[in-house]
């Protein structure tokens, strides 16, 4: 007698499962997340065993890339699509995920098939969409939310790459639950990642995401895909940054960077230019060379620091690891003889970037310093570097490529750590040991008196 299908109850935002229903998820602690999922048994039939193989005798096919005619794209990929991989891109609603692949598909067309399957929009808007962009006249298109029939397309037409917008609206007859549950996510992903690799397709996945940024349904998904990139940014602003979180055929410390515009998503070639301009003698901004990946990028930091009403004051930060903010400010009051602990400090990356790499911390320290004494930076001075808890400033990584990128912008002047060599004599390195140093060489008047200063 077969065994009856069993029921169990899973949170849609993080995939916790229970037994039961629960009001409340155990695991994120949101409330009346928990749907009921029917699970099928798994067949019990025993597979004959394969032999083994040693590492020494598997043959390796090296696949050309498939190059997606956009730029920045195929810098975050590590140099295209691989066939035969499955992606997954993740984003805010409105951010430009839809608008990005379908100009990616229509310049893919343009030498192979590419598909686009559409459970979210009809044809109509997809092609009033093309229209708007241009050039994506030969993409095929397949409106469907049924998993069966999108498996039956992709296994008999074999386009070169697929794009599935989105696999939440995806859904299977077999798994008792609505579109959109852990449970059809995680059986359309596992499906489709088979799919994939049988029939060489380069599959997208576009997931939506939660609350807190992170990809919808559970995170098996994550595991099952080979390249997760996010999309991130501000609706209010015209910039968007794309990352990439998990790349088995590249880094995962590339950036790409997108002006949305009315034409479409226009690449950025040269984002310093962008982020790294800020007017001169300006109280509180400093210029930081950070390095996302092969791609050294200028970044104005922006720091406000007020006095405090408050018994507790606060360190706001936006672009910046708030922790990493609060570590700042403490060797800031304790090696550079700041008294920041009666003031609220608020620091800004311009632009909507996010910046984690430890070697933007002396820009971000001379900022809240040019604040707090209220004297500007040098003019066309930069900086880099990580700041220890005792004052000492550590060499920054690939400092030549930095002063390359400051030298193409004009700044005149580095601030950095230990001794580095000069890019072609163009921009001249201020070496400096401390974090007292870094700020007795980078604000232009640090011998004046201030308020804040001890």
């Amino acid at each position: 007698m077969a065994k009856a299908a069993t029921v169990q109850f899973a949170c849609t935002e993080c995939g916790y499962a229970a037994g039961r229903w629960l009001g409340k998820c155990p695991a994120c602690g949101e409330f009346g997340t928990l749907v009921e999922d029917v699970l099928s048994p798994a067949a019990a039939a025993k597979a004959p065993p394969k032999p083994l193989l040693r590492l020494a005798d598997v043959e390796v096919d090296e696949a050309e890339r498939i190059a997606t005619g956009v730029p920045e794209l195929d810098r975050v990929l590590g140099g295209g699509l691989v066939p035969a991989s499955l992606v997954l891109v993740g984003g805010e609603p409105g951010v430009g995920k839809s608008t990005l692949l379908l100009t990616a598909l229509g310049a893919i067309s343009k030498e192979r098939r590419a598909l686009l399957v559409t459970g979210e929009e009809s044809t109509a808007q997809v092609k009033l969409r093309a229209a708007r962009l241009g050039g994506a006249e030969r993409v095929e298109i397949l409106a469907e939310t049924e998993l069966e029939t999108v498996l039956a397309t992709l296994e008999t037409e074999r386009p070169a790459v697929c794009v599935i917008d989105s696999v939440q609206t995806l859904y299977s007859a077999d798994v008792g639950s609505a579109p959109g549950s852990v449970a059809q996510v995680r059986e359309a992903a596992a499906r489709l990642l088979r799919t994939a690799k049988e029939a060489g397709v380069a599959t997208i996945l576009v997931g939506h995401v939660t609350k807190d940024g992170s990809v919808a349904g559970p995170r098996v998904l994550e595991h099952l895909v080979d390249c997760v990139l996010q999309f991130e940014g501000d609706r209010y602003h015209a910039h968007r940054v794309l990352r990439a979180v998990k790349n088995r055929f590249g880094s995962t410390n590339e950036l790409g960077v997108f002006e949305m515009t009315g034409s479409g998503l226009q690449g950025v070639p040269d984002p310093s230019e962008l982020f790294g301009r800020s007017a001169p003698d300006e109280i509180g901004a400093a210029v930081a060379c950070a390095l996302e990946g092969t791609r050294p990028i200028l970044l104005e930091i922006q720091a406000l620091v007020a006095p405090t009403d408050l018994a507790m004051p606060r360190r706001v930060a936006t672009g910046v690891d708030p922790k990493r903010l609060a570590m700042i400010v403490a060797v800031l009051g304790r090696h550079a003889r700041l008294a920041l602990g009666s003031a609220d400090v608020f620091v800004n990356v311009a632009g909507g970037v996010r910046i984690d790499e430890p070697g933007a911390d002396l820009a971000v320290a001379l900022a809240i310093a040019s604040a707090a004494r209220g004297t500007p930076l040098k003019p066309r001075h930069a900086a880099f570097g990580e700041i220890g808890l005792t004052g000492r400033l550590r060499p920054a990584a690939q400092a030549a490529r930095r002063l390359e990128e400051c030298a193409k912008l004009g700044l005149t002047a580095a601030i950095a750590p230990g001794e580095v060599p000069s890019a072609d004599g163009k921009t001249r390195v201020v070496a400096v040991e401390t974090l007292r140093q870094a700020v007795a060489a980078g604000l232009a008047e640090s011998d004046g008196a201030s308020s804040l200063e001890v």
